[in-house]
């Protein structure tokens, strides 16, 4: 065993693979910092003890209250957010509306306004009143063919429908 000044080196193994020593520091030459008594328990009255716990109570309170409150701001926050994008959501429907109503109503006046200049045109030609009855049935088909898109023979009763569109560009030529 070795030593040196504050340092002690045992020796504890030595084999052919290598050595194990074990190395102790020496203790410190201050020694040990005394622990300071333990302070001495006041005596609280009762009065005492009751203002604390009021004390605590308030501060409960204070802060149920504080917690409520960002609560409370939270939902306000969440309601305005949920009235602004039903609020967007309320115009988009009213603009979409709008702009389908305003295409709807110039197709009607454009459809208006064809179904007069062939009226007209019948009544250059043929200038008989029972044509008017024939055209309004012929509005009926166009009608038809736009809403259903009829093509002709082969698409359903589009039979009934090339028939009267013949009919019709025979009397016009």
């Amino acid at each position: 065993m070795a030593s040196s000044g504050e340092i002690l080196v045992k020796e504890l193994d030595k084999r052919a693979s290598g050595q194990a020593f074990e190395v102790i520091l020496a203790p410190d030459a201050k020694g040990e910092i005394p622990l300071p008594p333990p302070k001495e328990k006041k005596e609280m009255s009762l009065e005492e003890i009751q203002k604390k716990l009021e004390a605590a109570e308030e501060r409960r309170k204070s802060h149920e209250a504080e917690v409520l409150k960002h609560l409370a701001e939270k939902r306000e926050h969440e309601k305005e957010v949920l009235k602004k994008a039903m609020e967007e959501n309320n115009n988009f429907s009213k603009t979409a509306e709008e702009k389908l109503n305003q295409k709807m109503e110039a197709n009607k006046e454009n459809r208006t306004a064809r179904m007069a200049a062939l009226n007209e045109k019948f009544k250059e030609k043929v200038g008989l009143p029972f044509f008017s009855v024939i055209l309004t049935s012929f509005s009926t088909i166009l009608n038809l063919r736009e809403n259903f898109k009829l093509k002709g023979p082969g698409y359903g009763n589009g039979m009934l429908v090339e028939i009267p569109c013949t009919l019709f560009k025979v009397i016009l030529n």
